[in-house]
């Protein structure tokens, strides 16, 4: 029997997950989550797609991605692909890692969305691997309550559902948390899916303006802060201060609404790829080897 055809909406949510062939485990080590970590990175920029929340589980990961105009199937065989190749060379094993095909259902951008969010970060707790969210390292909640975000992940969409204001938006999914059932499954009653809006800097939550207020001042701060020239921001060098400062660039610009990502990687001569692994850098100093070895920084 043929497999029925996924349909493509550019621009939509879907729940998507990825399931370890006969349930085996995907990890064998913390390394392997962060490698992880970096090819979801790598995906999310070569597919122009934002990931809004994630869990990666013992035996299978979960995924809230919305997608650009490549389709979701691409994106998600991008991911699978790259992690079990890597994964079975460090074990000298072959075979297949993943099933064959992933899972994924359109979420319609409403507070439905929020209920499949709730949803994936309380999988830790429905399996009985932590008593709260709180406690497990390898999902999305701990960056929505203020805990530290992977540079690929956007939560902005999500708490603007509740607040305009950070600190209120914060506490009221914290709320939200505390009223979920473990136990609830977004197959039983899931409602159709309707297409949702495009992300745009008007109908999204940002956080407030910070002391730079113009990219100028912001290259200016980074500058100083680093103890560089501008001119090293916009050059080949790749020494530390230089990569760091153009990390920290990208990692403000967009945390203070001052430029995208997009529009920072142009200034300074770099592609989005290379900011992001820069800002990487500049947040987990243990992965400094991973990325000077992959990015060439």
């Amino acid at each position: 029997m043929s497999r029925k055809l996924r349909i493509h909406v550019p621009n939509s949510f879907y729940h998507a997950t990825l399931r370890g062939n006969h349930r085996q485990n995907l990890f064998r080590a913390e390394s392997d989550r962060k490698l992880l970590n970096a090819i979801v990175a790598r995906a999310m920029d070569l597919y122009d797609s934002r990931i809004h929340a994630y869990c990666w589980m013992t035996n299978h990961l979960h995924f809230l991605i919305q997608v650009g105009d490549a389709p979701l199937g691409s994106l998600m065989r991008q991911i699978a692909s790259s992690y079990a190749r890597a994964f079975q060379m460090k074990l000298e094993t072959t075979g297949h890692l993943f099933e064959r095909r992933y899972h994924a259902r359109m979420v319609a951008a409403d507070a439905y969305l929020l209920a499949v969010l709730r949803y994936v970060h309380l999988n830790p707790v429905q399996a009985g691997l932590v008593s709260c969210a709180d406690h497990y390292p390898w999902s999305s909640h701990l960056a929505y309550t203020g805990g530290r975000a992977e540079p690929w992940l956007t939560t902005d969409f999500a708490l603007s559902m509740f607040s305009t204001s950070l600190a209120a938006a914060r506490a009221g999914y914290r709320r939200f948390m505390a009223d979920g059932d473990p136990d609830w499954s977004p197959q039983a009653d899931e409602p159709a899916a309707v297409l949702p809006p495009p992300i745009t800097r008007k109908n999204v939550w940002h956080p407030p303006t910070q002391a730079a207020q113009t990219v100028e001042q912001l290259l200016a701060e980074a500058c100083a802060r680093f103890g560089i020239h501008a001119t090293d921001l916009r050059s080949a060098s790749r020494e530390r201060r230089a990569v760091l400062a153009r990390g920290w660039i990208g990692q403000e610009a967009m945390a203070r609404n001052v430029a995208t990502l997009s529009e920072i990687s142009r200034l300074l001569g770099r592609d989005r790829s290379t900011l992001r692994h820069a800002m990487r850098l500049l947040k987990d100093e243990p992965a400094r080897e991973l990325f000077q070895a992959e990015s060439g920084i």
